[in-house]
């Protein structure tokens, strides 16, 4: 019961905090310690195409991609900043990784089973994230006509595979900024910048796409602009 006290207190206080106390003490291991907890969201297929970049204040990056979020307050004052990273073009390295892990950690579950987990890694996978010339037309088509017959997944073109990767990436996010609110810190995430350049500065090729930048610090009350809204509960929480 405490726990769950705790969880929603946390859901409740969060908020987007657009200006941080620039003299409150700063612990960047609750940043580190709030990123690996973030790692154990949920995510498609266990993949974890994303990576998160730590720029804190003492970094000679952190004013250049401030000026990079449209000079944003809530980059500008962050006391560090974390950029979300989306990364399909890891798809093979982690599909391995999962594939290793499941060969040696279940080596003794029934062969049917353990078939089935390796097919999933070792087949399904690279049919799903593989690119070549008109292979994302193909599995549509594909998904349509075994659609015709029995139910079938339709997300599977190259945009839907995108989306699939920031999806990941945001579910990944949202553990961390609760868990900085949790540990008494606030966040901002920002969709606003320039991330052609923050991509440059940041040395990333050209298959990486940036899913949010988010700001963090202690929040000073006049970051809070105005009090909280949200659409009616009713028109977001429907029952059939």
């Amino acid at each position: 019961m405490v726990q769950e006290l705790r969880f929603f207190e946390a859901v409740e206080q969060r908020r987007s905090v657009r200006i941080f106390d620039q003299k409150e003490p700063f612990d960047g291991q609750v940043i580190q310690k709030c990123l690996e907890a973030a790692l154990l969201s949920p995510n498609s297929s266990n993949l974890q195409l994303y990576q998160f970049i730590r720029v804190p204040e003492s970094s000679p990056l952190k004013d250049r991609i401030a000026k990079l979020c449209m000079g944003q307050k809530a980059a500008t004052t962050a006391r560090e900043l974390v950029v979300v990273v989306t990364r399909r073009d890891l798809w093979k390295k982690h599909a391995k990784a999962n594939y290793d892990h499941i060969a040696t950690t279940y080596a003794n579950r029934p062969d049917r089973k353990l078939k089935q987990a390796l097919g999933y890694y070792g087949k399904l996978i690279p049919k799903l994230y593989g690119k070549f010339l008109g292979w994302s037309i193909l599995k549509k088509l594909i998904a349509f006509t075994v659609g015709l017959r029995r139910p079938m997944v339709r997300e599977v073109g190259e945009t839907e595979v995108r989306i699939s990767v920031h999806k990941s990436a945001a579910l990944a996010s949202m553990t961390f900024m609760l868990g900085m609110k949790a540990s008494g810190y606030d966040t901002c995430p920002m969709e606003g910048f320039d991330s052609k350049r923050v991509k440059k500065i940041l040395d990333l090729n050209s298959s990486s796409e940036i899913c949010m930048i988010i700001g963090c610090g202690k929040g000073l009350p006049e970051g809070i602009y105005g009090e909280r809204f949200r659409v009616a509960k009713e028109d977001l929480i429907l029952a059939k």
